[in-house]
């Protein structure tokens, strides 16, 4: 499958997807980076090539297809809320579950950049009876969960960059709806994340949104110009191929194998110097375990995957 970094063919992926209010698809998706919200006017951060800024910044096409991604999820589905999970708050043992009230605060967990990117607002709310009802739900797969308080020490729990960046970009400053993230497991182990999300299946059906949140490859570290379908080194490139081969496989059972597999692929290790950024995708994938699924917006590093349709 070519890549749909074109607006025109996210938009026609977008408006394929089903319109089913009681029966929401799960989604992977690309949270991108702190770049997403760069303010207008304000210096591109150096040592930054013009090629990366292009693919990732706050006018590339990831920014792009947030924008239009998120107007047609409400539009689509009108949610009750938002069960977000990503790469950036892990727990051992047991998963947290926010319940922060009437204003979820910000973690602004990204460092050295210019001082603007640090006025970003983000104004959400939590929501008692989804947090109660997500954890009713893991009690009933029989996985430890517990709430998070506003009263509690904070470090990375569930406040990171990797909701409120895209989702200001999705559903502008202040949504309507509830927000409340979960925490991956930090064992990084498909299966068992495979199955927080298959454990959440039923909220689907009760007008709630699931969103895992993390990016197809993650090796900025190692190499930036990984990000981008023009310099990626072939073997990047098999396994970006490799996830999509997997993902529009419609035997659930045959799907799952080819999903876990893709952590034993050459590519893999290259690709993400540790699982955290991937891992989501298997929350997102057990949580529509039944169901089709496809690709979103094929962005190549920042591609968008459907579960459940």
């Amino acid at each position: 499958m070519g890549t749909l970094a074109a607006r025109d063919g996210w938009r026609n992926a977008i408006a394929d997807l089903p319109v089913t209010p009681g029966h929401i698809p799960a989604f992977f998706l690309a949270h991108g980076s702190p770049l997403l919200g760069w303010p207008e006017d304000t210096p591109i951060p150096s040592g930054l090539s013009r090629g990366v800024w292009d693919w990732m910044g706050r006018d590339g096409p990831l920014g792009q297809f947030l924008d239009d991604f998120g107007p047609a999820l409400v539009e689509k589905y009108n949610p009750k809320g938002i069960v977000v999970f990503s790469a950036h708050w892990e727990t051992d043992n047991e998963r947290l579950v926010t319940d922060y009230g009437n204003e979820n605060p910000l973690l602004m967990d990204y460092y050295g950049f210019h001082t603007d990117i640090y006025n970003i607002e983000f104004h959400s709310r939590g929501d008692v009876a989804l947090t109660n009802r997500i954890l009713d739900a893991f009690k009933k797969a029989n996985l430890p969960a517990r709430s998070t308080k506003l009263t509690e020490a904070r470090g990375k729990d569930g406040r990171d960059h990797g909701v409120f960046v895209p989702f200001k970009r999705m559903f502008g400053a202040s949504p309507s709806f509830p927000i409340v993230e979960v925490s991956l497991d930090a064992s990084l182990s498909p299966s068992k994340n495979w199955a927080i999300g298959k454990a959440l299946t039923e909220l689907r059906a009760e007008g709630y949104l699931i969103i895992a949140g993390g990016l197809a490859i993650h090796s900025f570290a190692n190499n930036l110009e990984a990000f981008n379908i023009n310099t990626a080194k072939p073997i990047i490139q098999e396994f970006q191929n490799a996830i999509t081969d997997a993902v529009v496989l419609q035997d659930p059972g045959a799907r799952r194998t080819a999903l876990e597999s893709l952590t034993n692929h050459p590519g893999f290790r290259v690709a993400h110097p540790r699982e955290e950024h991937f891992i989501p995708l298997y929350i997102a994938a057990g949580a529509g375990e039944m169901g089709g699924s496809r690709v979103v917006g094929n962005i190549y590093a920042q591609t968008t995957y459907a579960f459940g349709l």
